[in-house]
């Protein structure tokens, strides 16, 4: 009887310890793995750089752009590590841009510090700058969010957020810029 339970525990420990936004890379479970196609996977040929157009770079392209981490992230549907990143407790006014092309994706208004490790916001600067899918990865049903204009994984969107939506998008600070208030580099 003590052995079943101690395998419930350390089974329920696993399972709600990845569910807090994701899987750590290099811990069991994690993959990085892209499943949006070719395209999202940089295997696509040319770039698309006109405001509003999608963005879309080889593989090279990405991996020239992008630090190391950043692609984990945002190429390879990696995650941070809880409690590792820049912005997890940012204060600071601003605007909160994808780290792949520059699109406006939160602000700092909608940002809220839910405890989970990654930095949280209750609701993106627009419903079209951001697009969602299942993610059926380690064992979970999520809702991966990812940035409408070049596809990079941001993290996963769960409904125990604050009102007025509900919503946590959980994402990683390494998929983000912090664009100060009154500093114009945030493309809305």
């Amino acid at each position: 009887m003590i052995r079943r339970t101690k395998h419930i525990v350390i089974g329920m420990v696993l399972m709600f310890g990845a569910a807090g936004c994701g899987v750590e890379p290099g811990q069991p479970g994690h993959v990085a793995s892209d499943t949006r196609g070719p395209a999202a996977a940089g295997e696509s040929q040319g770039t698309a750089l006109s405001s509003g157009d999608r963005i879309v770079k080889t593989d090279a392209e990405w991996r020239a752009t992008l630090t190391p981490k950043q692609y984990l992230v945002l190429r390879e549907q990696g995650t941070e590590p809880a409690r590792t990143g820049e912005y997890e407790h940012m204060k600071e006014p601003g605007t909160y841009v994808c780290a792949g092309c520059g699109q406006a994706l939160f602000s700092s208004d909608a940002k809220y510090d839910s405890g989970s490790g990654w930095p949280s916001f209750w609701e993106p600067i627009d419903e079209g700058h951001v697009e969602t899918e299942t993610d059926r990865g380690h064992g979970m049903v999520r809702t991966e969010v990812h940035c409408s204009r070049c596809a990079g994984h941001l993290g996963h969107i769960f409904e125990d957020g604050p009102r007025p939506t509900g919503l946590r998008y959980c994402i990683n600070s390494v998929s983000l810029k912090h664009v100060p208030e009154g500093e114009g580099d945030a493309e809305e």
